[in-house]
């Protein structure tokens, strides 16, 4: 990343997860450790810079599995004492806040400061106020579940493959969301509730299971349609109430859900009304990836917040 522009941005995804139904932690940990060196290798060549030319070293300091931040964490250390380059030590969270700020080949607006961002994904969901690019405040959070976990264990009660959400978002088209009702959790204030809605879910699924043994072929389509327009209108709810309530006009919406295709459209549906200017990152930057943790390290890098050699993860931060 040059200024803010992405020169390279590359993934290696762990399919190995798929067999299991989840992420297995002594799993993740051994295929970073397998993929990290070609990786880092292949994206410096793809971006036609040397390792000697970098500024800074950026690496995700945590949340996350504690095996494969470790694997970042030794590698990056030992890349930046080996080059004596600054190291910098990312929040996971706070990036997917700031994937809204990276640049590639088609220049798109970003959001002015202060806006509100609703960051979701499989681990986390929360409302922050963002103030400013290492500004920011958690205004509204889950009490229990992340919405992304809501849809990967639904779409595990279905029998859909890991990862669940994107699953459930293909089968969910053509389904009627109105079919089944699920309990719209009664929480105060900016904070949500996710855990109500997916136990329901599995009640209804074992009921019709019970009932009739091709409940799940029958219903799959209007089954998976539910859930997600449940999930998303909690989600909307509480955006629609922080836009209100804080009056700021400038929502954004970041993480893995961000991919969901009803929460994209329902989301410039109530920006529309309400006159808001939405913004989301396209679908390179939703979910994990490079490019927000060298955003990220680039504002910090700016601000001189660099990190001692001897800098260890945080699982829970």
């Amino acid at each position: 990343m040059v200024d803010g522009v992405v020169r390279s941005n590359r993934i290696a995804g762990q399919e190995v997860h798929r067999a299991w139904g989840g992420v297995v932690p002594e799993l993740a940990s051994r295929a970073h450790q397998e993929h990290i060196v070609p990786v880092v290798d292949d994206a410096l060549r793809q971006a036609g810079v040397r390792k000697e030319q970098l500024d800074a070293i950026a690496f995700t300091q945590g949340p996350g599995l504690v095996g494969a931040l470790l694997v970042g964490t030794c590698f990056a250390r030992s890349m930046a004492q080996a080059l004596g380059k600054p190291l910098i030590a990312v929040d996971h969270l706070k990036a997917h806040v700031l994937a809204h700020f990276i640049q590639d080949i088609v220049p798109r607006a970003v959001p002015a400061f202060p806006f509100i961002n609703l960051t979701v994904s499989g681990g986390h969901t929360q409302l922050i106020l963002v103030r400013g690019a290492l500004r920011m405040e958690i205004i509204g959070t889950t009490l229990d579940d992340a919405a992304g976990e809501a849809f990967d264990k639904g779409a595990k009660v279905l029998g859909l493959p890991y990862p669940g959400g994107p699953e459930v978002d293909r089968v969910a088209t053509g389904g009627d969301p109105e079919r089944f009702v699920l309990p719209v959790p009664a929480v105060q204030g900016l904070d949500m509730s996710f855990s109500g809605i997916k136990t329901a879910f599995a009640h209804i699924v074992r009921k019709g299971v019970a009932a009739e043994a091709d409940f799940v072929a029958r219903e799959q389509a209007h089954l998976c349609a539910s859930l997600q327009q449940h999930i998303v209108d909690v989600l909307l709810r509480k955006v629609q109430k922080a836009g209100r309530a804080h009056g700021i006009p400038r929502i954004g919406i970041s993480g893995g859900v961000s991919a969901n295709n009803a929460l994209r459209t329902q989301a410039a549906a109530l920006a529309q009304r309400e006159g808001w200017e939405l913004f989301v990152p396209p679908l390179a930057y939703c979910t994990d990836n490079a490019a927000m943790i060298a955003m990220a390290g680039h504002f910090m890098h700016l601000a001189g917040q660099h990190a001692p050699l001897d800098t260890m993860p945080v699982a829970r931060w």
